[in-house]
């Protein structure tokens, strides 16, 4: 078969028979003359894919529903459904549809004063919130309000792009495997795997909720683009989806450049290893690098984005690949000392490359995120507010134990590992073979090369590296565990893996490969559906109401109570559902990006600290406060552990001693004040000198600050 062409770019030897198996290359199955049940599979496959991404947006939207019953409760109470940083994004939304105009609403955007009192900010450059700007704006040009209101349109829209999401998993799962039962189990997993895989039914307008949809299509765009034998006419239609499923995901989400710089990472290292196609691995370099300038121009300019470790990275592998031409030639001790000096060569011209753009630029944007990384892995204590309350909080912290449990009872997490470590072993023969430079390859050989073709090899390093990041930080967990239904389903269904792991076992026949790759899904699909469709319905049957009286009371209170150019202190958390619900001024806010703004907040949460009355006033008024909210959960809650109340987190950035801890430590100091936020409430004259409460509930109390004294 001398006349079988090797990949360009790669070492894969001509292998008889290898590369001539097209039954996995969808396209091909369109072609006229091929048998008519092949088409009528592929149609039936696109049929069941669509069906279950709008059985999945339906589901969510259903149980959003049924868990608040959001379509009866008030407008209010709709607001203050969207938690945290939810309301923040959504009052964006909301203060375009209320705009005049649609260009005096980017105005007011682009200088925003209500945001950040005493200071106007670019919210286009600072949030990443386009996806509510031309919401607004289809709102606005169409006739919608005729059929939904704003709020449906938005929330119908973040359940719409599950639908998407579920369907590019189903894509990519089939394009693996050559079968779309393969998506049909991805699909199904995601759902019954739900509590892991997505938080959109309750925290609606999260940025990742925007953009894993869109980097689910990127995925699934760049494993096409790495079929073996794909025709010309698709390589550029393929090329644009990855580019622009890859600027809408950098534009909607502001961890875009982490997930982005982890995907360089494992085209780096499969192209390093001779895994994948030199000409298709440079091209998604300069279509991530393209990408993310583009962003970075739409955002104006955000310094984020140009001081990011990935964009640093990217230019650096261009670099090498320009410089190091002759990498993959030689033998095989020949070319691991090459990549031996490959590797810190890119990695350490990134750190320069990164070093020089922060030090011309003067970027510190992202400090806090290394001081977090710092301390959460051991590198010493610190008095550090900022890193301490990323430690702090449970979605930064490391993946809970109980999260595998619920994925073994799926059975996806035994698939998955059964696959990976089939795929490894596969990996590890072939990235030995590639590097020895041998054209022979013994039968088990051929079969590993046939498994890992370079779709299969770039989706086993991603669910790799995005194991291990969701490892370390449980947030990042719904990249990982919505791709491993994908890369478990596949495997399940590839008639490769079961040719290799039967001819290991000397049991290898056709029809037994037949058998196990349709037969294994099959009954996956039939025990996931008698163990989890009555707990579904279950779910589905059961009805409850959004229920938040002290917050609804506050914000109700807030409107009729206070001026409209009030600007209010709290928490960044309850000041998201302040905006949002009365359109006062704020002092900080949930986005915690920005350096001043970080600041900014750790001063205003003095309230909670051991401080003077005094020192609060000042800071409070330093920002231009009218209004506190202190709420009791805050001055007098629990953490999940010891030292992680905010209370706590300020004592120790303070240099004070925290509370019934019975030891010191950080050389701390007993703090010659009592705490604010209890004190206060007393009414004692030094206090009442400066704040008059003004409306108190069983969860907030609300402090005016006096005029400011001549003797202040």
């Amino acid at each position: 078969m001398s006349g079988v062409r090797q990949r360009r770019g790669a070492r894969f030897p001509a292998v008889p028979g290898v590369f001539h198996n097209t039954n996995w290359d969808l396209y091909w199955e369109l072609v006229p003359g091929r048998k008519p049940w092949k088409k009528i599979s592929f149609i039936s496959g696109g049929i069941v894919g669509i069906s279950l991404g709008i059985l999945t947006a339906v589901y969510v939207a259903t149980l959003h529903e049924n868990e608040q019953w959001f379509s009866n409760i008030s407008e209010v109470e709709r607001e203050i459904s969207f938690r945290t940083e939810c309301g923040l994004y959504y009052s964006y939304y909301k203060q375009m549809l209320q705009a005049p105009s649609i260009l005096r609403g980017l105005q007011d955007l682009i200088y925003d004063n209500k945001t950040e009192s005493l200071r106007i900010i670019n919210i286009l450059k600072r949030m990443n919130v386009y996806q509510e700007v031309y919401l607004s704006i289809l709102y606005r040009i169409f006739p919608i309000e005729n059929y939904l209101e704003p709020v449906y349109f938005y929330i119908y829209t973040l359940f719409g792009l599950q639908a998407v999401y579920v369907g590019a998993l189903y894509v990519t799962s089939w394009l693996l495997s050559g079968t779309w039962l393969s998506g049909a189990l991805a699909a199904i997993w995601y759902i019954t795997n739900r509590l892991d895989t997505t938080r959109v039914e309750f925290s609606i307008a999260l940025r990742e909720n925007w953009a894993l949809p869109f980097f689910a299509v990127q995925v699934a765009a760049i494993t096409f683009l790495f079929r073996p034998h794909l025709h010309p006419l698709f390589e550029g239609p393929t090329l644009l989806a990855v580019f622009i499923s890859t600027f809408l995901f950098s534009l909607t989400w502001q961890f875009n450049q982490f997930i982005l710089l982890i995907q360089a990472l494992v085209l780096f290292s499969l192209d390093c290893l001779d895994l994948l196609p030199n000409s298709k691995v440079t091209s998604i370099y300069i279509i991530q690098v393209a990408s993310l300038l583009l962003v970075y121009f739409l955002q104006f300019f955000n310094s984020m984005i140009i001081g990011s470790l990935f964009l640093s990275f990217n230019i650096s592998c261009l670099l090498a690949r320009r410089f190091q031409k002759k990498l993959k030639t030689g033998s095989f001790f020949t070319r691991l000392g090459k990549l031996f000096l490959h590797v810190p060569c890119v990695l350490c011209s990134t750190l320069l490359i990164n070093a020089s753009i922060k030090r011309v630029f003067k970027l510190d944007s992202d400090e806090h995120i290394f001081k977090f990384l710092k301390a959460k892995f051991g590198f010493g204590a610190t008095r550090d507010f900022d890193a301490n309350l990323y430690l702090c909080e449970t979605a930064f912290g490391f993946l809970p134990s109980d999260t595998f449990m619920r994925l073994k009872d799926t059975l996806v997490f035994h698939s998955y590992m059964f696959v990976l470590l089939v795929m490894i072993f596969a990996t590890a023969a072939v990235a030995f073979h590639n590097l020895s430079g041998n054209i022979r390859a013994a039968y088990i050989l051929q079969k590993c090369i046939a498994l890992l073709k370079p779709g299969a090899a770039y989706n086993l390093v991603h669910t790799i590296l995005f194991g291990l990041l969701a490892l370390s930080t449980m947030r990042m967990k719904y990249l990982w565990t919505s791709h491993m239904c994908v890369f478990a389903a596949s495997g399940l269904c590839n008639g490769d893996m079961w040719g290799l792991i039967l001819r290991l076992f000397n049991l290898h026949t056709p029809r037994r490969v037949t058998v196990m790759r349709y037969l294994t899904p099959i009954l996956i699909i039939f025990f996931l559906f008698y163990k989890f469709w009555p707990g579904m319905k279950a779910e589905l049957s059961k009805l409850a109401e959004f229920y938040d009286p002290d917050t609804v009371d506050l914000m109700n209170w807030i409107k009729l109570n206070t001026p409209k150019k009030a600007v209010i202190a709290g928490s960044m958390q309850l000041l998201a559902g302040v905006k949002l619900c009365t359109g006062r001024i704020l002092t900080n806010h949930p986005h915690y990006e920005d350096k001043f703004l970080r600041e900014r907040t750790k001063q205003v949460y003095q309230v909670y600290a051991k401080r003077s009355p005094e020192d609060v006033y000042r800071i409070l008024k330093s920002f231009g406060t009218d209004f506190v909210i202190l709420e009791d959960s805050i001055c007098y809650g629990r953490a999940h552990s010891r030292g992680c109340r905010l209370r706590d987190l300020l004592d120790v950035a303070n240099g004070h001693i925290m509370d019934d801890l019975g030891e010191n430590y950080l050389d701390l100091k007993p703090s010659p004040y009592p705490r604010f936020c209890e004190e206060v409430k007393s009414n004692m004259p030094s206090y009442m000198k400066y704040f008059t409460k003004v409306y108190q509930n069983k969860t907030f109390h609300v402090y005016k600050l006096k005029q400011p004294e001549k003797d202040l």
